[in-house]
Parts: structure tokens; C-alpha cells; sequence
């Protein structure tokens, strides 16, 4: 008998799927799918981790795979065990890890977990553009000394600035970045947003693409969030140039991947003072080492790759994978469906 598996105890408390996010992916299953349950830890951090080998064995007999990303072992087991594996969704957003060449080639429908982060994130997002737009870093110096410091605060030329009228950056507008752009217009902020292609854009939005709309972005923004995927595309889009050339007042927040950013260039940027600030939640190799010198700026606010984590988020993906399942059966095209090419 075909199964459905469902590979999603993650090893970190938050992440790992309640029993009544199994019962009910159980219960909306085709009868003629006998659901398995890996119950060895998974990795769900970043793309997905490796393959356990509970994991190996139970995808042999699958036809529909749900898991933390989908590394090439699996593909190669159930490619060995002659499964007719036709649908694999990843509970992580990117997918980075699951596009080797052989998924690439292949006809399995992938699916993801694009913008089910997006609430999240986009708080996160904003949380940080307020933390240097109030002058929250020279407030948290000060308190770790033991200081009552107005100096910043007081100074004909203090950093502070008002969210209503600053100019807002989007690098990437899809989910996160329309959740973004929501909570920055609702305050009064412009906002530019680049996008692959023009096409459906908030009204209250500047859509900019190509090379010359991220140029106009980086000139014009006090604010630039990257919320971008990691493609050959992306990869190192905010470049030495790119930071050379950003305002003096601007604040480069990351919640995308660490590989969009030349961390070399943006922490001589940052220790020189040629920026503002940085809020950062991913970086080039995590854990960030301790050698890195970001961790000692005072500029820098750095997160440890949480800026998803919410109690909502099982609720969230059950919704997805239901619908997904519903529309598996019936034939339908399903949400979320990875193009392969694009890399997202």
C-alpha cells in the first residue's frame, strides 16, 4: 500500500509538528495512502537538513512526502525502491537544498512554504527598522554601562527619524515582502519594492525591477530589508558596489539568506560609519563564528535565524498542506508549486 509521510519532528521544540497537525493530515489523507510517521528528529533549520535513516526507509514506499526540505538521498531511495513518488512539500520556504540536478530533471510536483513565514518575518522586519530608527542601539549601550546618555538623542545632527515619510526598500516582493510593505505603508512610510518582473504591486507601492530599479532603490532608501531567496540570482546582490553606494543614514536589514549579502564589505561599511545600521537574522555560515567581527559592532543588531519563529505556524502550514491535499486529489493545481528553474 502507497503511504503518505509525514517527516516533521524537528528537533527544536517550536518546529516540530504537533500530534494534532498529524491527526488531521491523517485523516484528510486518500484512503488508499497509509500515512507513516518518522518520528526520529529532522532538522527543519534554513533549507532542511540531512537524511535520517528512518527517513530513508519510509520514503520507499511514498507517493506523497511531507518534510523539512527533500535532500537528494531520499530522491535516490525512493527512485531505487521503484515508489511512485509523485508529490514532495517542504515545511521550510527555501529550497535551495532540494534543487540538485536530479530533482531539477524530474516530475515530481514540489511545493513549499513561501510566504507561510511572511507574518513573522515581516514583524521582525520591523522591529528592527524602529530599533535604529528611535535611537534604540545607543539606548542599549548606554544601559549596559550603567549610563544615562542623551548625547545621541540631543544632538543637532542625532540619527533618529520619524517611520512616516522615510523611504522604504524592499528587496523581493513576495510574501514577506508584501507583509513588509503593509506594515510600512499602514505607518506612512514610502516604500520601493524590486521584483523579478512587474506585475501585481499594492497601489501605495513602487514597483522597480532590473538592474537600474535597484539602483534607484539603494539611492533612495533609508530602509532596505532583503527578504529575498537564494538563487544564482540573488547570490551576492548586495554587493561591494551596491554598499558603496547607500546613503549615509541608511539601515540594511536581512531576513532572507546571508548568502545575499557581501558581509565583508557591509562590516567595513558599519565599522567606518558609512552607514547607519544593520539588522541581521541570517549570515554567510551559521552559526555566526565568534571571530566575526559583526558581533562587536554597535551598529549591528543581530538575531539567530528567528525572525519566523511563532506559535502560529502550525496552524499556518496545516491550512497549506489541507488545501494542498484536497487539491492533490481532485487534480487541481496546488499552491506553492516550486519552479524548479527560478530556483523558488
Amino acid at each position: 500500500m502507497p503511504s503518505l509521510v509525514i517527516n516533521l519532528r524537528d528537533s527544536r521544540p517550536i518546529w516540530s509538528v504537533p500530534d494534532w497537525v498529524i491527526e488531521a493530515i491523517s485523516k484528510a489523507a486518500p484512503d488508499r495512502l497509509a500515512p507513516v510517521v518518522v518520528d526520529a528528529p529532522a532538522d527543519g533549520k534554513g533549507d532542511g537538513g540531512p537524511a535520517v535513516p528512518e527517513a530513508i526507509e519510509a520514503v520507499a514506499g511514498a507517493e506523497i512526502y511531507l518534510g523539512f526540505g527533500f535532500p537528494k538521498p531520499l530522491f535516490e531511495a525512493a527512485a531505487r525502491s521503484g515508489a511512485n513518488l509523485q508529490w514532495v512539500h517542504s515545511a521550510s520556504a527555501g529550497v535551495g537544498g532540494t534543487l540538485y540536478p536530479e530533482m531539477r530533471q524530474s516530475q515530481l510536483i514540489l511545493t513549499n512554504s513561501a510566504g507561510i513565514h511572511a507574518e513573522p518575518m515581516a514583524d521582525s522586519a520591523l522591529a528592527m527598522i524602529l530599533y535604529f530608527a528611535r535611537g534604540f542601539d545607543f539606548a542599549v549601550q548606554a544601559q549596559h554601562q550603567a549610563r544615562w546618555d542623551k548625547d545621541r538623542f540631543d544632538a543637532t545632527d542625532s540619527p533618529l527619524v520619524e517611520l512616516e515619510g522615510s523611504t522604504l526598500g524592499v528587496l523581493g516582493y513576495g510574501g514577506i515582502g508584501r507583509a513588509i510593505g503593509r506594515r510600512a505603508t499602514a505607518l506612512g512610510m514610502r516604500v520601493l519594492a524590486l521584483r523579478r518582473r512587474l506585475g501585481d504591486t499594492d497601489p501605495s507601492v513602487t514597483p522597480l525591477t532590473g538592474r537600474a530599479g535597484l539602483d534607484r532603490l539603494l539611492a533612495e532608501s533609508q530602509f532596505i530589508v532583503l527578504s529575498l531567496p537564494r538563487t544564482t540570482a540573488t547570490e551576492g546582490l548586495l554587493g561591494r558596489e551596491q554598499i558603496a553606494s547607500l546613503r549615509p543614514d541608511a539601515v540594511v536589514i536581512n531576513v532572507g539568506r546571508g548568502e545575499l549579502i557581501d558581509e565583508v564589505a557591509l562590516a567595513e561599511a558599519l565599522a567606518q560609519g558609512r552607514i547607519r545600521g544593520a539588522g541581521l537574522d541570517v549570515f554567510m555560515r551559521e552559526p555566526l563564528p565568534p571571530k566575526s567581527p559583526l558581533w562587536r559592532l554597535p551598529n549591528v543588531l543581530i538575531t539567530p535565524h528567528a525572525s519566523a519563529t511563532s506559535h502560529r505556524f502550525w496552524q499556518r502550514e496545516l491550512d497549506l498542506i489541507l488545501e494542498n491535499l484536497d487539491r492533490y486529489q481532485r487534480g487541481a493545481k496546488q499552491l506553492n508549486v516550486v519552479d524548479k528553474g527560478a530556483g523558488y
